[in-house]
């Protein structure tokens, strides 16, 4: 049904969001060869990294990663690697808290 809902999105043009770096792994993960979402069950070895062409969620909220970790690659790669940074040296300035239990950003 999830897929379902997530196929009738892209057909309409509309935003699909990722809620996390989890999310946009399995969704990634789960792409069919005609670029929809397949439902599925089953395990993962996807690692995401600067280039990949992300083929289901144009958006995405995700927490501040730590240096140099996969989850900075990941989001480097959605969200372009100057686009982060960037973003990253705000979070520094204003004190935004960063890890699992931090401050989020939404990547569009």
């Amino acid at each position: 049904k999830q897929a379902d809902i997530v196929n009738r999105g892209i057909e309409n043009k509309r935003r699909i969001c990722a809620i996390g770096t989890t999310s946009m792994r399995t969704i990634e993960s789960a792409v069919s060869a005609s670029h929809t979402l397949k439902a599925a069950n089953d395990w993962t070895s996807k690692f995401i990294f600067p280039p990949y062409d992300f083929s289901i969620a144009n958006s995405m909220v995700t927490n501040f990663h730590t240096p140099e970790s996969t989850l900075l690659m990941m989001i480097s790669a959605f969200g372009g690697y100057e686009h982060v940074m960037n973003a990253y040296e705000v979070a520094i300035k204003e004190k935004y808290r960063f890890y699992s239990y931090g401050d989020a950003m939404l990547i569009i």
